[in-house]
């Protein structure tokens, strides 16, 4: 009741302390003669310092700040000193775990930087699946490959209506998404299910439904990796990835969807820190820093002239190309981006060097101000057509009433629902019986005896990880006393016994691996470390064990990359969600016990298992387990 009472308290003092100041709407993305105005003679009044600033985004935290912490103090100095015109919102970082806050904490932040600024900011984020991603309480989605599962546009304009929704909601206007890479090589250890396909024409079809629900909602989109991060098997977070393919094969495959997006009304394209041979022969150059690229390809030969935006500037790929010694490395970099035609600079490495070396190369006219002036009046209008240059602040008190409402909560489980693709199934396991939920008992000692009778493997990168705790809650409300261990790398060999011992005992076999795309990713091979999307050796080589032992009685669920089923082309049930989110969890138990029928299908090839377009479908079971 304490708690409660504070909750309240703190909410009514907000609500008197924005008394008065006018509250930004959510209308849909739209520029008007009053906004053009707005920006031009906005750039008329801003020196070249604020102009400089207008260009940069830095990430901002959410959580509880109080206006005088030295958390709070740098990002408002950061603004003062910089003139910084946007934010990327994200969450404190504990190791490999995103510590995720909730979405009052991140709407009261956004609104006392934006009372801080003088100019109105750009709020940014990486939804790619929705606010879960970083804030609980609200709607979370599948991975983009689920959609492509689905086949429905319908979802995905659904997915960018509720995510521009409640993004706005919070002060956030501009996602980095729809990801319009077209995963073409199995092994891309960073698209993978990030891409809602292998098909160029149903990439493109996806994005486009994206862009349209997102902007009706009010929320700014961004087409990325330019010009296609799908034709690779590296991770540009760690080193340059290559991209081999022949101009040809890129105007057939890799540029098509963001066409697609283009001719949608995207409002940014993200360039990748990719080396692309076709487009810029030069070695020394990927195509965040290539004017070939983003110059000469983007704008003059695909007409975009929305915003062009960098990738992370801190990431390995690009800040190697000019570590030589020669000055500071992210100074040198930022610079040669804006050079090659890039409007915004995403997370420099050191906001100082990028930010003064940009002001010197302008004073030294290696960059034209009349270049800086066009990049700014872009960004003065994305924020006149998002109603910034009227109102910047957002209703904390509507929170309620639009995040994570229940309609939304149960669009995202249906997605997820319909996304279950069954790839293999020998008929003789599927679909399982429920044996109903545990009785009730004391919140303490009470004891669950733990039978064989099934066995669940939970195959994860880190068992301290969320990944699997919904899927075993769930797991249990149908049979309380199964047997569910929790393996890594660093646990798979002490595992093995206990595997063995409950292998010959167990009925049904499941085995969820958990493998979904994550930056600098790495796995050891030998004395080194390379980015992958695979499993880890020590857990695959358990797998197999099992699936050698008792292959008609294992399910594997691939709850995220798909292609996992490469490494054990034999397998006889297998089951895709294409995603880890808790609503694939929750699908992938609803489809193990006939709860759902199953529609999905492949949006991708699995070499040596099954082609793009194949889905075994089934309907729902009936009480007691008949199809």
């Amino acid at each position: 009741m304490r708690n409660r009472f504070a909750v309240l308290l703190l909410l009514l003092m907000v609500s008197l302390s924005v008394a008065g100041e006018k509250i930004q709407p959510a209308g849909p993305v739209h520029n008007d003669e009053k906004a053009e105005r707005w920006a031009r003679k906005t750039l008329h009044k801003m020196s070249l310092e604020e102009k400089v600033g207008q260009m940069f985004l830095l990430w901002a935290r959410v959580e509880f700040l109080n206006v005088k912490s030295p958390q709070y103090i740098q990002l408002h100095d950061w603004m003062a000193k910089y003139h910084i015109g946007a934010f990327g919102i994200t969450v404190p970082v504990d190791g490999p775990f995103l510590l995720r806050n909730q979405p009052y904490e991140a709407a009261m932040l956004t609104n006392q930087l934006q009372r801080d600024s003088k100019l109105p900011l750009i709020f940014a984020a990486d939804f790619e699946r929705g606010l879960f991603m970083r804030l609980n309480g609200t709607t979370g989605f599948p991975h983009a490959m689920a959609f492509g599962a689905t086949g429905s546009k319908d979802y995905a304009f659904a997915f960018g209506k509720i995510t521009g929704e409640e993004s706005r909601a919070i002060g956030v206007h501009w996602n980095f998404f729809p990801v319009a890479d077209v995963n073409s090589v199995p092994a891309n250890p960073i698209i993978n299910t990030r891409a809602f396909g292998e098909d160029a024409h149903d990439v493109g079809e996806m994005v486009r439904a994206y862009i349209a629900g997102a902007h009706g909602a009010g929320m700014m989109t961004t087409a990325k990796h330019f010009p296609g991060h799908g034709d690779t098997d590296s991770d540009s977070h760690l080193g340059t990835a290559r991209v081999n393919a022949t101009r040809e094969h890129l105007s057939q495959v890799e540029l098509p969807p963001f066409r697609d997006a283009i001719d949608a009304g995207v409002d940014a394209v993200m360039i990748a820190h990719v080396s692309v041979p076709a487009l810029e022969p030069d070695p020394n150059k990927v195509a965040s820093v290539s004017k070939s690229v983003i110059t000469g390809e983007l704008k003059q030969r695909m007409g975009f002239e929305g915003l062009v935006v960098t990738d992370a500037m801190d990431m390995q790929a690009v800040v190697k190309l000019f570590s030589d010694g020669r000055g500071n490395p992210h100074g040198r970099a930022a610079v040669e981006a804006i050079k090659a035609g890039n409007d915004m600079i995403l997370i420099p490495g050191d906001i100082d060097a990028a930010y003064n070396a940009v002001l010197n190369a302008v004073r030294s006219k290696e960059i034209p101000e009349s270049q800086i002036n066009d990049s700014v009046l872009k960004i003065l209008r994305a924020k006149a057509s998002l109603g910034l240059d009227k109102n910047r602040t957002v209703d904390i008190n509507a929170l309620s009433t639009l995040v994570s409402t229940p309609e939304n909560l149960a669009t995202a489980q249906r997605i997820a629902d319909d996304a279950i693709t069954v790839v293999r199934d020998n008929g003789r396991v599927l679909p399982l019986k429920s044996l109903g939920t545990a009785a009730a008992g004391p919140a303490y000692n009470n004891l669950e005896e733990s039978r064989n009778r099934v066995l669940a493997l939970v195959l994860t990168d880190d068992v301290r990880a969320e990944s699997g705790r919904l899927f075993e809650r769930q797991l249990r409300a149908h049979i309380p006393d199964a047997r569910v261990l929790f393996i890594d790398a660093r646990s798979a060999e002490a595992s093995i016994p206990l595997v063995a011992q409950a292998l010959p005992q167990a009925q049904v076999v499941l085995a969820a691996v958990y493998v979904t795309p994550t930056a600098g990713r790495a796995v050891q091979v030998g004395a080194a470390y390379q980015s992958s999307i695979a499993m880890h050796p020590a857990l695959l080589r358990l797998l197999k064990d099992v699936l050698i032992k008792a292959p008609e009685r294992t399910v594997v669920l691939a709850l995220g990359n798909p292609y996992v089923a490469s490494d054990f082309p034999d397998v006889q049930n297998y089951i895709c969600t294409f995603s880890n989110a808790p609503v694939s969890e929750n699908s992938a138990v609803k489809a193990l016990f006939g709860e759902i029928a199953i529609r999905g299908h492949l949006p991708v090839t699995i070499p040596g298992v099954a082609r793009r377009g194949h889905g075994i479908e089934h309907a729902a079971t009936i009480a007691g387990g008949t199809k």
